[in-house]
């Protein structure tokens, strides 16, 4: 019996960055694309079982975290992240055939993307009125099909091929090497180690006192384990200041010293949360890590050398 086609959710519709950094994973291009309107849509069709996984973006290299995504995985989601992708992003603003600069009286596109060219809009299009739609290749089918005159959109290039418009600014975020990180998510399963991993946690506080967060970012410092990215999010049930920790380590948690380091942090803190041990996106880490990993390797045999003493 042939196994059943492997499906995947992403943010539709067709045309999205989403889309593209999607197709440059061959077994995900592969698999059957099952579109849905906001992310949140796609991480509760992954819990659900509607889908196998979830395709959501999760940072920008200019905007930062994309708070939606993280925030629904940290809070209200039991998901698991298997991989991480990452792609370079080219906005455009893009119209109807004939359409100029000086005709625009609404720009449409997601909301992190219209700040990721905020400076462009304000200087070059500041007439126009700059409205959110939940994708940035909604905006461009909009545009296309429902607008009139006088309408633009920032998306993707291939929106532009897709839906029939003409682009009339390219590459117009604010700042150059413009990158967004995605993330695949399954109901269960943690990928075996590469040795170029990333683990994402969620650390809530035992007490909000001083010193709290060092007293976690200590358990990673005193291991020489690397931060990638440190957030702090508002718990959303606990009223102002009521803070959680959402942190993106080197490593795997099938590594000795990041296992022990999370031991520690279960023992002292409210509540950990894990998200997730999976590759990372790009070149391998440098070797500092499996160095201390050794170190503590062989720290460990001596105190169990010294405990076999006992009688």
């Amino acid at each position: 019996m042939t196994a059943p086609r492997l499906r995947v959710g992403f943010l539709g519709p067709l045309g999205t960055f989403t889309e593209q950094a999607l197709k440059t994973q061959s077994d995900l291009a592969a698999a059957e694309h099952v579109l849905f309107r906001t992310m949140p849509d796609v991480l509760d069709a992954v819990e659900a079982g509607d889908v196998d996984l979830g395709f959501v973006a999760i940072e920008n290299s200019i905007e930062g975290t994309v708070n939606l995504s993280q925030d629904e995985l940290a809070f209200n989601h039991e998901l698991l992240i298997q991989r991480e992708v990452v792609l370079d992003i080219e906005h455009c603003l893009m119209a109807k055939a004939g359409t100029q600069l000086s005709d625009l009286k609404v720009v449409l596109s997601i909301p992190v993307a219209i700040a990721q060219c905020h400076a462009y809009l304000r200087n070059h299009v500041g007439q126009a009125d700059v409205r959110a739609t939940n994708s940035t290749a909604e905006a461009a089918r909009m545009v296309a099909q429902e607008l009139g005159e006088g309408a633009a959109a920032v998306a993707p290039r291939a929106s532009a091929e897709l839906y029939g418009l003409e682009i009339l600014a390219h590459d117009i975020a604010d700042h150059p090497g413009n990158q967004t990180r995605f993330v695949v998510v399954a109901r269960e399963g943690v990928p075996a180690p590469t040795g170029h991993d990333r683990t994402a946690l969620v650390i809530y506080q035992r007490a909000d006192e001083p010193g709290s967060l060092i007293s976690i970012l200590q358990e990673f410092a005193a291991r020489r384990i690397n931060l990638i990215n440190l957030l702090s999010r508002p718990t959303k049930d606990g009223g102002l200041g009521d803070y959680c920790f959402v942190i993106y380590a080197e490593g795997h948690v099938a590594d000795e010293l990041l296992a022990d380091a999370m031991r520690a942090l279960h023992a002292k803190q409210g509540n950990v949360k894990f998200l997730g041990s999976y590759p990372a996106a790009g070149e391998s880490a440098h070797s500092a890590r499996e160095h201390a990993d050794a170190r503590w390797r062989e720290a460990d045999e001596w105190v169990q050398h010294l405990r076999a003493e006992i009688r």
